[in-house]
């Protein structure tokens, strides 16, 4: 947003002021009018904050709650340049009608709405400064899927992938762990097509569920020729390969640390799977016991696989604070199904040392092919715990790498994907409290900018959001409805067969 866009946009908000605190006095109806109001000189301060973020416009109402106690009432009235209205009020939240929300929305693609908001509490009610909330013409994709998890990891008991609608609040279950006994996780889709599904599950049942073409079957990834079983998956643009990665993993709970929980690799390789020919493709380039190699991803032509490489620790070491990961690449050829010869190094923290530090993780190109946005923390792979890492963004033309700013806050930024599009990005944060994983999104301009990243929107906020014990975990767009069938997939997974994979050494 340039200089004179902004000038406008407080030109505006100034005119609209008197306007929409005369609205909201006169209104009754269902609701209960704005009488003799104090008009406060400040923005209100509102949770979730969505002060001046950018919105796309088939997002679901923006519903929120004043952060502080003592508030019997809320009321907000979302005006646009033309003078169009919406009103929202509610004891506890904001409540806006869905269908007058993406009418106004869709009014005003390219352009800022202004949000007036009233509070009552036992002096009576307060009007609030106005602030705005810009369109972006660029639409967001139909859905995201997550994983809920309880946030410690050393245990969990109910579990789920579940589907959540962006234009609504509709949320459904995919598939819980109360239909088999074990754990879901490492869901991924081929660039937000949920017709391609990868779906790993662990415990007493565990394999992974490959769904293509319409088909689901169950394999056993684990061979004689790697290290375990196949995690972190990757899809190729061509729907024909999948890149995984198979960890060795150890963990670590800190009593007084301040990152809470720590998991890092005795031993990563990485591999990719042939779809058609069913087979795991294995090169001595990224199975290196001097190396953990993770976080496989292909670029957005499928030329190239991007992935994390550190230097391994001596054996019986679990100095796991000088584990850093640097951001390589290798060459593909689809055709032949083999790698390149050499691998390259784009982001270099192999010579990090105390001073500097430095580990990348989960690297992400964007599906236009302009850039790639990555994880930096200060050491090891399991970032979502480290409360310094950042999302950092390379333009893939020049190499150029800086801090993807506004989209980070003061606390954990972690894992992310694209939407199919190019232009959203979700964003595993745990700014809200420190304690739990909450879904944020950002739009990324074409010159690689973010906007300030806003929440995931939800009926009542403050009452969701406090009283859900449990993360949003690895975040993924949907362009459609997933349509599982969790009855076919439990009884597949509660079968004891299990395709096994071939292995092929490059």
């Amino acid at each position: 947003m340039n200089v004179n866009h902004i000038i406008s946009s407080l030109v505006r908000i100034s005119l609209v002021l008197p306007a929409v605190v005369s609205l909201s006095m006169s209104m009754s109806a269902c609701t209960e009018s704005v009488r003799d109001a104090h008009i406060e000189s400040a923005l209100p301060d509102i949770y979730p904050d969505y002060h001046g973020v950018t919105v796309p416009v088939n997002i679901a109402p923006l519903n929120f709650s004043m952060s502080a106690d003592g508030y019997r009432k809320i009321d907000a009235v979302v005006t646009d340049s033309d003078g169009r209205k919406i009103h929202g009020q509610g004891d506890e939240s904001t409540s806006f009608n869905l269908d007058q929300w993406h009418e106004l929305l869709s009014q005003n693609v390219g352009d800022s709405l202004y949000v007036t908001v009233s509070a009552k509490d036992d002096d009576g009610w307060h009007t609030f400064w106005p602030f705005s909330i810009f369109v972006s013409p660029d639409s967001i994709d139909y859905g995201i899927v997550y994983r809920l998890i309880e946030p410690g990891y050393e245990v969990w008991s109910k579990m789920g992938i579940y589907e959540r609608s962006l234009s609504s609040f509709d949320e459904t279950p995919l598939i819980e762990n109360t239909e088999f006994d074990g754990c879901v996780n490492c869901h991924s889709f081929n660039r937000a097509d949920p017709r391609d599904l990868s779906l790993h599950i662990r415990g007493a049942h565990g394999a992974t569920i490959l769904r293509r073409n319409g088909q689901m079957t169950a394999y056993n990834t684990a061979t004689s020729q790697t290290l375990g079983l196949c995690v972190y998956p990757y899809w190729h643009p061509s729907g024909k390969y999948i890149a995984y990665s198979t960890n060795t993993t150890r963990q670590v709970f800190h009593i007084s640390h301040n990152n809470r929980v720590e998991v890092f690799d005795a031993a990563s390789d990485i591999q990719i799977y042939d779809i058609d020919n069913n087979e795991l493709i294995v090169t001595p380039l990224l199975k290196r016991d001097s190396i953990y190699e993770t976080f496989p991803a292909f670029s957005a032509d499928g030329k190239t696989l991007y992935f994390c490489a550190a230097n391994a620790l001596p054996e019986g070491s679990s100095d796991f604070q000088k584990v850093h990961y640097s951001l390589c690449s290798v060459s593909f050829d689809e055709a032949t199904g083999s790698f390149g010869n050499c691998i390259d190094t784009l982001v270099d923290c192999s010579m990090c040392c105390d001073t500097i530090p430095g580990s990348v993780s989960f690297p992400r190109p964007s599906y236009d092919g302009c850039f790639l946005v990555y994880t930096y923390a200060d050491y090891g792979q399991f970032t979502i715990w480290h409360h310094e890492a950042d999302l950092w963004i390379m333009d893939l033309a020049t190499g150029e790498r800086r801090e993807l700013k506004n989209a980070n806050s003061a606390d954990t930024d972690s894992f992310h994907n694209w939407s199919s599009n190019s232009r959203w990005m979700v964003i595993s944060s745990r700014r809200d409290d420190g304690l739990f994983t909450r879904p944020y999104f950002c739009h990324i301009d074409a010159e690689g900018n973010a906007s300030k990243a806003f929440m995931l929107p939800q009926k009542n906020p403050k009452r969701h959001y406090q009283e859900l014990y449990m993360s949003y975990n690895v975040p993924d767009f949907i362009d459609r409805p997933v349509a599982f069938d969790n009855v076919a997939a439990a009884d597949i997974i509660n079968q004891k067969d299990r395709k096994p994979m071939k292995v092929r050494v490059q």
